[in-house]
């Protein structure tokens, strides 16, 4: 049998138990003996994000080496058909054929575009014993639909082999969110392009569509840009507490951004300014008011750097940076930073602000700013990210600007569990599971309305944060919460329901080798720990 992990990009060690890990897993929940059908129950699965609707109906259907697999659409729609199939086969070494069909299909596994789908990433599931149709708008509809078939899967294994089944169901699903997304900092410390592509596979699984890059800050700059080589030469150098840094090429940006486009993720890239400038300040003194340039700086304290606002240069070396971003972004947005620029007088800020929201707009992108940006004339189009000032939120609402949702008191995941847990900060409070899970955006804030909000956003800065163990430990289990709160209904969330679905995803999770937090206030059903242990 293949390892399931594969479908993670996972190398080396993060592979090394794996075949282990299904083993176990398989023995434990498999029936010993050869049934005439296979037994599935979708109480037994706890779906996250729960979907708008889910209809339990009598009978399994059984995927076979033999199951073909019919698509109804586009190059694209057979490119998540592809998908699923291979996901298949590294689960059970099925090869699953596939085949265009427009005719009616009984048997077999069914993707479709259908017309009748009207949502935006909205898909419909029918699963009886012998037919599975996912039917969606368009490919990114049926590539979330297919998450919730994979989630649907169970994995039996007798004396005659692997066995796989799905439930018979109808589910029709779609977003009540355009933007669901996490951000991972790689300035702080610098992650690998492996180990981000292992994230984006992660945050794939539960429908999260928008990963945020925070490539710059005072500690490094973690991005090339070719008419800047100093950026990464000197700025790329070194990380918090001195390690060695790195950044990425615009090659190996490129591979991320695709990788991500392949699971319908979008990539955000974000350049701070003017404040938390410092790695760009001491590669090129004149970036500088005195021309002179500071040490690079390893600690964590924030708002002491700014690029000078007086200085042309500033403005060209910004338009450059933007102008070699965009050109390797394909999609929407370019965030502009803005937060904590203490040592930047608001006279200064404020045109600074204008005038690089304005710059990216001249290159085709629509610009994101942390809450502070509210202070300069917004263009409606421009959506600012309320992370810490409600005042900054309302203020942006009333200028007809669309707010994300990154309060850091319920979304920030570098913020603690509790008291005790090793990593992370408490600056904005402790953030256990059924916090981060249990509040409303739309509700959040005074004057702030759903129609206000673009989506929902879960960011992990890095202090603290060193390897790809450290992110999954503080982002597991509650990127799955924040993933909920951003697809699915306002009246299906619960978090008395919700803990026991998220209990379930525990065996998903380890067969994953995710480093998780087994927060006490989630009744885990583990099954395979004391055997993994």
């Amino acid at each position: 049998m293949k390892n399931y992990i594969k479908i993670f990009s996972l190398t080396g060690k993060y592979m090394s138990t794996l075949g282990k890990t299904i083993f176990l897993f398989l023995f434990i929940f498999a029936s010993c003996s050869k049934k005439p059908k296979l037994q599935t129950s979708i109480e037994d699965i706890g779906l996250i994000p729960i979907p708008v609707s889910v209809d339990s109906q009598p009978g399994t259907f059984e995927i076979l080496e033999s199951t073909p697999i019919y698509v109804n659409g586009d190059d694209e729609l057979v490119k998540v058909a592809n998908y699923f199939s291979e996901t298949i086969h590294i689960i059970s070494d099925f090869h699953l054929e596939i085949a265009s069909s427009s005719e009616e299909i009984k048997s077999g596994v069914l993707f479709k575009i259908s017309s009748e789908i009207k949502n935006e990433e909205g898909y419909k599931i029918t699963a009886s014993e012998n037919l599975i149709t996912l039917e969606a708008k368009d490919a990114e509809g049926a590539f979330r639909g297919v998450q919730t078939l994979l989630q649907l899967l169970s994995v039996q294994e007798n004396a005659d082999g692997i066995r796989l089944g799905i439930p018979a169901v109808k589910i029709e699903d779609y977003p009540q969110y355009e933007y669901r997304g996490s951000m991972l900092d790689v300035s702080r410390h610098f992650f690998s392009v492996d180990e981000v592509k292992r994230y984006i596979d992660l945050m794939a699984s539960y429908k999260l569509n928008i990963l945020h890059l925070h490539l710059t800050d005072d500690q490094g700059w973690r991005i090339e840009i070719k008419s800047w080589p100093k950026l990464t030469e000197i700025g790329g150098s070194t990380e918090v507490d001195g390690g060695d840094g790195g950044f990425y090429t615009q090659e190996q940006y490129k591979d991320i951004v695709n990788y991500a486009a392949a699971r319908y993720i979008t990539i955000i890239p974000e350049i701070d300014m003017p404040g938390h400038t410092n790695a760009a300040l001491a590669s090129y003194p004149e970036l500088n008011c005195d021309g002179n340039a500071p040490e690079l700086y390893t600690g964590t304290e924030v708002g002491f750097s700014s690029l000078c606002i007086d200085k042309e240069i500033t403005y060209k070396f910004v338009e450059d940076v933007i102008k070699e971003l965009v050109e390797i972004t394909p999609g929407p947005y370019i965030h502009i930073g803005g937060d904590e620029s203490h040592s930047t007088e608001l006279e200064d800020y404020i045109p600074f602000v204008t005038r690089v929201q304005d710059m990216v707009y001249k290159y085709g992108k629509t610009p994101i700013g942390w809450d502070e940006i509210r202070h300069a004339k917004l263009k409606k189009a421009s959506i600012v990210q309320f992370w810490a000032n409600k005042e900054n939120a309302k203020a942006a609402v009333k200028q007809g600007v669309k707010v994300l949702m990154s309060p850091s008191a319920r979304s920030y995941m570098d913020m603690k569990y509790d008291s005790i847990t090793p990593l992370g900060l408490q600056w904005a409070g402790l953030i256990n599971v059924k916090k981060a899970y249990n509040w409303n955006p739309a509700t959040l804030v005074d004057s702030i309305s759903k129609k206000d909000i673009i989506g929902v956003e879960a960011p992990l800065w890095a202090e603290t944060i060193e390897t790809m163990e450290d992110i999954e430990y503080m982002t597991f289990p509650r990127l799955l919460g924040y993933a909920e709160i951003s697809w699915s209904p306002d009246s299906l969330r619960n978090w008395e329901t919700y803990k026991l679905r998220l209990a379930k995803q525990y065996k998903d999770l380890k067969l994953k080798n995710v480093n998780l937090y087994e927060s006490k206030m989630v009744p885990w059903e583990k099954g395979i720990k004391d055997s993994l242990e």
